[in-house]
């Protein structure tokens, strides 16, 4: 039987890839398991950095802003009910969706050994897929990974793995990474403009809460 009727549908975060020249969704990776912790950390970008003290209230841009979580992964349900792929490969199906996205396609690395073997002199490095980060719709952003662990902590009769932990470093890209005309831009102004909107709805404190009035400041 299945659980209480009314209780409310838990959402799934997890990594969309864009194809960075038409923007077509070229694959989509949920989380098995939302974790139980998301760190996120801001740093300013602010002029006084220069040393004119002239320039301390002043901003240059968006702060850099990483987000660092933990997700698990288990083929345990899987094998349960007699997955095909989970009884072939365990978990490594989703891992390496997750790995591809460091990783350039064998096919833009035979181009450009071809190229190479032609005498180019100059050779454009690769782009890769637009990477979101998704976590409810006010959290769609653009991010490039910059830290991938993985601890694989079980494995079935031929050794494929079937639980691991993945620890992932996400950077944000802004306009300042991307610029208004990319559709990551795009779509970070939409992140700005949602935490934006968010913030209207806070319910100002008042001098009082702090034990001053305004003649005080």
């Amino acid at each position: 039987m299945s659980g209480y009727p009314r209780s409310p549908k838990t959402l799934k975060g997890g990594i969309v890839l864009l194809n960075p020249q038409n923007s077509n969704i070229e694959r989509i990776i949920k989380l098995q398991y939302n974790p139980d912790n998301l760190t996120r950390s801001l740093q300013v970008q602010s002029a006084v950095e220069g040393g004119d003290r002239s320039e301390a209230l002043r901003l240059t841009g968006p702060p850099v802003e990483t987000y660092n979580l933990e997700a698990e992964i288990d083929a345990t349900d899987q094998l349960e009910v007699g997955d095909k792929n989970a009884t072939e490969s365990g978990i490594s199906p989703i891992m390496s969706a997750l790995e591809m996205i460091l990783y350039p396609s064998s096919s833009q690395l035979f181009a450009n050994n071809t190229l190479a073997q032609s005498g180019t002199i100059e050779i454009t490095p690769l782009e890769a897929p637009l990477t979101l980060f998704i976590w409810n719709k006010n959290r769609v952003v653009p991010i490039r990974i910059t830290e991938f662990n993985i601890t694989e902590e079980a494995f079935d009769v031929n050794l494929n793995p079937i639980r691991a932990r993945i620890s992932l470093g996400m950077r944000v890209l802004s306009v300042s990474d991307l610029g208004f005309d990319h559709k990551g831009g795009n779509l970070y102004m939409n992140y700005q403009q949602a935490k934006e909107r968010l913030a209207t709805l806070y319910t100002n404190g008042s001098l009082n809460d702090f034990g001053i009035n305004a003649s005080a400041l």
